[in-house]
């Protein structure tokens, strides 16, 4: 689990293919790594990735053919920076929110504009996503725990200061940009709680319109 209070700004060195998928080495930059040991998690760009190596100034961690098919990984190259936080701890503050670093889908950075001294996005979430996504509530975008400002359909907002611009990936973001999206954990177990019974059954992985009239959460 994560807070999505990025700690770091660390650097793609390398990505190396192997068996199928990828393995990339993270250079973490001022990540202290004094307390990671073989098997901790870090989240890179809100991803949770398992540390199989420790070279001294950062980490190998093993990529799959799922990670990469779900993700905007698949767009990293040498040299790209990546926003990094360590897994939390009993002790750690929750300052953002519960992450839990496993990726729901794959946004687009579709606007900016200037907002006084910070910066105004506009990001468009994959359609199924919309629903759990709501106004002053909490996203995750490449692992950034970030206030939900507006939202319009599949849309919304972001208002970022200056200081997590400073701490973060955001600064480089521009229309185009692919990013990464986890909604709420609260509203996925929402959704599934609401299903009751019906959570058992085939093809119930999400509320149907249907259903949600029959047990009175639509109104007409």
């Amino acid at each position: 689990m994560f807070t999505g209070i990025i700690e770091a700004i660390g650097t793609i060195r390398a990505i190396t293919p192997k068996g199928g998928d990828v393995r990339v080495l993270v250079e973490t930059g001022k990540l202290d790594l004094g307390d990671v040991k073989l098997g901790d998690s870090i989240a890179v760009n809100g991803v949770c990735l398992t540390a199989v190596e420790l070279p001294g100034n950062g980490f190998w961690a093993d990529v799959s053919r799922e990670t990469l098919a779900r993700t905007a990984f698949d767009d990293l190259k040498p040299g790209s920076p990546v926003n990094l936080e360590k897994a939390l701890t009993p002790t750690s503050r929750l300052g953002g929110h519960l992450v839990s670093g496993h990726v729901d889908g794959i946004g687009e950075v579709i606007a900016r504009e200037d907002n006084a001294r910070a910066v105004q996005f506009r990001i468009r979430s994959p359609r199924e996503l919309a629903k759990y996504i709501a106004l002053k509530g909490s996203i995750t975008v490449d692992g950034t725990s970030l206030t939900v400002n507006s939202v319009n359909g599949a849309e919304f907002e972001l208002t970022i200061v200056p200081h997590t611009l400073a701490e973060t990936i955001m600064v480089d973001y521009h229309p185009g940009r692919r990013v990464n999206l986890e909604v709420d954990l609260l509203a996925r177990y929402l959704e599934r709680l609401l299903l009751g019974d019906k959570a058992a059954e085939p093809q119930s992985s999400g509320l149907t319109e249907s259903f949600l009239a029959e047990h009175g959460y639509l109104k007409h």
